[in-house]
Order: C-alpha cells, then structure tokens, then sequence
C-alpha cells in the first residue's frame, strides 16, 4: 500500500507540473501581442515561471531550513525564550564538543587522503592485469552498500567474544588463530577511530577508483613511452607524470570525499552510536537535537558548526572550478 502512495504522490507531482508549464505557455501564447517589445517581455516572464518551482523548492527545503536553524540557535532548549549567545559559549566549553572537533579533524585527514591514494594505486595497477576490470567491480561494489548496511557488516568483522568462547568476529579469528587474545576493537579510545574510518574507506575507495580510471585514459600515451624510453621506471613516472597530470581530478575526488566525511554519521551510529570515545559533530547533534526530550538551541549550533565545516570546501572547490574555466 506504501509503494502505491508513493506512485500516486509521483504522479500527482509530474501532472501539475506539466498542468502548470502547460497552461503558463498558454496563456501567455493567447494574450500575447506580435510586437518585438512586447515579444521580450514575454521572454522574460517564461523565464520566471519556468524557475519559479524550483526557486519555490530551493526556499522551502534548503534555504528556510537554514534559517531556522540559525535563529533557533539563539533559543533554549524549546525554541521559545532567547537566550542570545548561552548555546555558543556552552558548545566552546563542552569536552565533549571538543573531543567530537578532533574526531572530525581525524577523519578529515585520514580517510580522503587514504581513500584518494587507494583508489589512484588500484586504478593504475587494474589497468596492467587481464583481469582488472574484474578487480574494479569487486572493490566499487561497497558503494552500492548503505553506510548502516556497512556498518552491520563490519560489526560481524569486529565482533568481540571472550578468551576460550569461540571467536564469531573475522578480525578476531584471525588473532586468536595466531595465538594471540581477542579484542574489543570497537571499544578501544582513540584506535577504535581507526577502525571505523576504514569502513569509509572501503566504501570511498570505489567511488575514487572509478574516477581515477577513466581519467587515466585521457594521459597521452605518448608521454609515457616517451619516459620509458628516457629511462625512468614506473614509481618515477607515477610520482612525476601520472600524479601532476592528475592533480586536478585528484582535488575534486579529496573534495567530494571530505564533504561525504563531514557529515558522516550513519557508520558511528550503527557500530558504537558515539560511546568510546568516537562520537563526530553529527552524532552529538542528534543526540542534543532528538534524544532526551530534545534540545533545538545546542542542536542548532551543531548543526551551524557542521555548516560553517562545509562551506569553505565548497568555496575553495568552486574558486578551483572558475579558475580552470579561465585557462
């Protein structure tokens, strides 16, 4: 019954819109004069009403939002009584806004450097093997998986039972096999940082390798041979051909990475829903905005913490963009 209401709110959608644009041209095909003046006019209103849904959209679900947001950070708890900067000043002296900075800060330097390296390396030895293409399908398929679905799947890796159980956890298997103790990664401070970034990682590597893959088609193989013939072996012309030639795709694969990291929240809820130590800005956000009756003021600020985060990749990505368009 849900999937037929969803077809139907669809349908409902596509038909007024095509109603709307239908009977806008109508109009304005009916009450139009000929003359070139009044034929611009009319131009311009199409324009206008061609956007106007979109602009409509846009408002409503991005830009109100955001507004709201801002102004409720400056509210208690229950979004009534202004209470100025109290939200700011609380989340500069909270550790545990600190500490969820710093994981941030981690996972901002660890996983798109490592995801961006991994998925450059595998594209660039794929394309030397006969079965590369095999290879790149198995590594791109973690992107068709959820990051909750990745975290389930890399909590049976992680799972932890006690000395003399029988070992269910793949990683501790692998320990205890060897003689070792098992270990309860996940609850380990700092480590357990780790081990859940190389859950991104394994998802974001594809998304890398895919990309790195059809731009390092666009090298002229010219260049190549022509190092080759010079002498220089394949780690020199990696690191002083492929790499330089490359460094623009490479930016834009570190920037979608890092903006997916900034909101990551899915793979710490799933695994240890912040506790050990590994919550991020977006579980702290939650956690102030929906649990314990809720408080929209701190869950505000998170929120604009997280934003003023993404806003200068964004910036900086787009400056990279114009300044290419130039060239």
């Amino acid at each position: 019954m849900t999937i037929l209401n969803l077809f139907f709110v669809v349908f409902l959608g596509i038909l007024f819109f095509v109603s709307y644009f239908h009977i806008s041209n109508l109009v304005l095909d009916t009450y139009g004069e000929k003359s070139v003046k009044r034929y611009n006019f009319e131009n311009s209103i199409r324009v206008i009403i061609f956007i106007a849904p979109a602009f409509i959209v846009l408002f409503i679900f991005i830009l109100y939002p955001v507004f709201e947001t801002v102004r409720l950070s400056f509210y208690d708890k229950f979004g009534r009584e202004f209470v100025g900067f109290y939200n700011y000043k609380w989340a500069i002296s909270d550790p545990e806004f600190r500490r969820s900075i710093l994981n941030n800060l981690i996972w901002l330097l660890v996983v798109p450097t490592l995801s961006t390296f991994f998925g450059l390396v595998i594209a660039k030895l794929a394309d030397n093997i006969w079965w590369g293409s095999i290879a790149k399908s198995i590594i791109f398929m973690p992107m068709a998986i959820s990051f909750v679905g990745a975290g389930v799947i890399w909590k049976f890796i992680y799972e932890y039972r006690g000395p003399g159980d029988t070992q269910i956890g793949l990683l501790n298997a692998i320990i205890v096999s060897f003689g070792y103790e098992p270990q309860a990664w996940i609850t380990i401070p700092f480590w357990n940082n780790f081990f859940l970034m190389a859950i991104m990682i394994w998802i974001q590597t594809g998304l890398a390798l895919v990309i790195f893959s059809a731009a390092l088609r666009s090298i002229p193989k010219e260049m190549l041979e022509a190092a080759r013939i010079d002498g220089a072996s394949e780690l020199k012309i990696f690191f002083s051909i492929i790499i330089p030639y490359l460094e623009q795709t490479i930016l834009v694969i570190w920037t979608l990475i890092t903006i997916i990291v900034l909101r990551i929240f899915d793979i710490i809820f799933a695994m240890t829903n912040g506790e050990w130590q590994t919550g991020v800005l977006a579980n702290l956000m939650y956690d102030w905005m929906f649990r314990g009756g809720g408080d929209s003021g701190r869950g505000s600020v998170l929120a604009i913490v997280i934003m003023i985060g993404v806003i200068p990749i964004l910036a900086w990505n787009l400056y990279k963009h114009r300044q290419e368009q130039k060239i």
